[in-house]
């Protein structure tokens, strides 16, 4: 696999790890949560991970100018989404962390 397709597989992965933190947190009519708190932590922590890879691989690419005109302005937009999920994933993992 080329490293310029990895933030496409970043950004769609982090969505769909999104979606299994934010329903594994949710808490039922106990005061539990679906899925068991280091488990949440450790999604949330490889997601967040794939997700900052996918912001330099892309920012690298973007400096680099190799890609053509056309792709340029959808992959600034994935890449821009990767950083978007790095900070929400950095905002879960606080809201997560008991304290």
């Amino acid at each position: 696999m080329k490293t310029t397709n990895f933030p496409y597989l970043a950004a769609a992965l982090g969505l769909f790890l999104l979606l299994i933190v934010n329903r594994g947190s949710q808490l039922d009519s106990d005061g539990v949560t679906a899925l068991p708190l280091l488990t949440l932590l450790i999604v949330n922590e490889c997601a967040f991970f794939l997700c900052i890879a996918g912001v330099f691989i892309g920012g690298k690419q973007l400096r680099s100018g190799e890609q053509k005109f056309s792709l340029m302005s959808t992959y600034t937009i994935v890449t821009i989404l990767c950083a978007l999920l790095t900070v929400i994933f950095t905002l879960l993992g606080i809201q997560l962390w008991p304290l």
